[in-house]
């Protein structure tokens, strides 16, 4: 039971560094290191315990924070591709709509025009949040 203890611990370090670095340059070999292990370690380990890969959760960490700013900042889609730490708004955009399904621009349209849902923020971003485990079924599992 201690060595999986500690390989949360490990993990645990890792993840809290991209969710307070994200819009760094950041690589796996850097997160791999603050782990303590080998990048084919760190790589099938994270994704065991996440449910996706570090990459993975890096590029949904940044578009979450994407969502955010095109809510609630007067910014182009530019400036929010460069302030989540991309570089490339192709990249930006492709990445943006392969985790939400719209595009950045799509997105900022429609918040705008149906407002913003009337829930509290952490409900709120609870549901909305682009999750690793998807329904491949498309069954409803709310309903009993």
């Amino acid at each position: 039971m201690t060595g999986r203890v500690d390989a949360l611990g490990h993990l645990r370090r890792a993840k809290d560094r991209i969710d307070a670095h994200y819009a760094e340059p950041l690589d796996v070999d850097q997160l791999a290191k603050v782990a303590g292990w080998s990048r084919e370690h760190f790589i099938r380990t994270f994704a065991a315990a996440f449910g996706e890969t570090p990459g993975a959760y890096l590029a949904r960490r940044r578009i979450e924070r994407a969502q955010d700013l095109l809510r609630s900042a007067n910014l182009t889609v530019t400036e929010v591709c460069l302030l989540v730490g991309y570089s490339s708004l192709g990249t930006f955009s492709r990445r943006f709509t392969e985790i939400t399904g719209e595009s950045p621009t799509a997105y900022r349209e429609r918040v705008r025009r149906h407002g913003a849902p009337p829930v509290p923020g952490c409900y709120l971003m609870m549901w909305t949040r682009p999750s690793a485990f998807g329904n491949e079924s498309g069954k409803d599992v709310t309903s009993g």
